[in-house]
Order: structure tokens, then sequence, then C-alpha cells
């Protein structure tokens, strides 16, 4: 095995653990303030390397004392808990300074469509979404003991240049009717970048973000805009009743919940203004846009 030479950050550096769609993107709007941790080489264009929390017992950088930390890695599904978070709160020494974690707004569960604000008591059952509310609870209370603000982002449905769901249009899948689908909640990978660096921000108040673009058309809609700004068919629709009989039940469990995120803390206390308000915007720009960053 080739041994990796430790690297040294220094102050004032944010570390991004979890280097991925959203995480490169944050590299290349901060190339000289950021660092990266990935499983994967990111190769020489990005200020980063490897690291893996399932299999690495300690982190190929040397903590300088004031740092900042950015995570975007989901739970692993074979324990209830999140042992990827809890080995790297272990390993953060010195502690940060700050502490931004990319949540989901899929803790929230199913409240019919109605409105949901950071106030909303979370009342999700399934599995992956009781996962990230049990990382929430364990950072913050980490965050407590060792004196690091934390901000967590309740992210929607992220979309964006090479996730726009282009090949299951060309396949023909098919989505539920319009007169069925629930509200949509999303926001584009850019804004979601604008809200990480502003919750990494030193002015930025601890706490929970909803994060998203407020526009609440549904998953149907958004899949048909796809297809049409791509001069693509659009898609089939089948009625809930029939979907219940042929599709998986991870897809099902993911549409069965309804809800509307508000997201005025968002704007109002981060500051941040989504720059794809309207998905249409959204969409077309991540067509245009250099797809290098997949």
């Amino acid at each position: 095995m080739i041994k990796v030479a430790r690297r040294t950050i220094t102050d004032n550096t944010t570390l991004i653990v979890g280097a991925g769609y959203v995480g490169r993107r944050v590299l290349k709007e901060q190339p000289n303030t950021a660092f990266g941790l990935s499983r994967s080489s990111l190769g020489a264009d990005f200020p980063a390397t490897t690291f893996d929390l399932d299999t690495d017992a300690s982190l190929p950088v040397t903590l300088p004392e004031r740092y900042a930390v950015l995570y975007t890695i989901a739970p692993s599904d074979k324990a209830d808990d999140d042992v990827r978070l809890k080995r790297l709160l272990h390993l953060l020494q010195p502690a940060p300074r700050r502490f931004v974690y990319i949540s989901t707004t899929g803790v929230y569960g199913d409240h019919g469509g109605d409105m949901v604000t950071e106030e909303t008591s979370p009342q999700t059952t399934t599995s992956r979404a009781l996962r990230r509310l049990a990382a929430e609870s364990l950072l913050q209370a980490w965050g407590n003991e060792h004196g690091v603000h934390i901000g967590i982002l309740r992210v929607p449905g992220i979309y964006g240049p090479g996730r726009l769901g282009i090949e299951r249009i060309r396949k023909g899948m098919a989505v539920i009717q319009e007169s069925d689908a629930n509200p949509g909640n999303r926001i584009h990978v850019d804004d979601l970048v604008t809200c990480c660096i502003a919750a990494l921000a030193d002015q930025a108040p601890a706490g929970i973000y909803n994060v998203g673009d407020g526009d609440y058309r549904s998953p149907t809609w958004f899949r048909k805009e796809v297809a049409r700004q791509c001069g693509l068919a659009a898609p089939p629709t089948v009625s809930w009743a029939d979907a219940e009989k042929v599709w998986p039940e991870m897809r099902l469990s993911f549409l069965r919940e309804s809800r509307r995120i508000v997201t005025c803390k968002m704007r109002d206390v981060l500051g941040v203004i989504p720059r794809y308000a309207n998905p249409e915007d959204g969409i077309r720009g991540s067509l245009v846009t250099d797809l290098s960053l997949p």
C-alpha cells in the first residue's frame, strides 16, 4: 500500500468532507480557502486528498487552530446512527470554529402539502430520514460540548448540470399523473453552494435552515419541463393506484410524503436569494453549463 503524505491546512480554511456533486463546486468557488476530503481522487485541478470514513483510521491532514467544516456525506444504511459522522467528530482535534452539515427536508415527513418551517416538528417514519435526525442531534450535542457553531441545512431535491434525469426521460420512465402529484421542493446546485458558503461565514448565526427555491410545482411538472427544453417526448404518466402496483417501495416512499418548505430564514438570516427561483431558468442554465463537473 502506498502511504499518502499527510497534508497541512492553514488557518481559516474550510475542510470539505465529502467532495462530491456539491462539495466539488464549493471547492471550485473557493479554491484558495477550502480543502477537500474525498473517497476517490479528484485530480490535480482540486485542492483535495483521498479519505474514506468507512475505512481510514486517521485524517490525512493536520488541522490548524482555526478552521471550518462542511460535511456532505450521507449516513451509512448499515446502522441506525451515523457512524461516519461519529468517527469524523472523534478525529477533529482541535475542534473547528464552525461546522455546516447538509441534511434533508425529508426529516419533516408527510405534512399533507402544508407549509413547513424550521419550527415544525419532524414526524418522519422512514429509516433514511431517522438516521439524518439522529445525525443532527449528535452534531448539535457535540457542538454544545465543544463550543462549535453548528449550521444545519435541510435540503430538498438537488438538480443542476448532469442532474436533470434526462436518461430516465429517454428511457420512457413514467411519472405520476399531475392530478395525483404532490408539491415539489428543490434547489439548483449553484444556489445550494451559495447557501453553504453563507452558512460557513463567521457572521452566520448557528441553527437549522430550510433551503430551496420556493417553487412548489410538482416533480411531474419538473420532468415534463426538462423533456420540453431538451426537445424530448414528454414522459408517460400513470395514476397513483397503478404506480403502487408496479413501482419499487423506495420510489413510492419518496412520493408519498407531501410538504411545502418555507425558506424565509434562508433569505432573511443567511441572506441568500436563489438565482434560480424559477426552475425553468435553472433547467435552462443547467443544459448550457459546462458539464465537466458531473
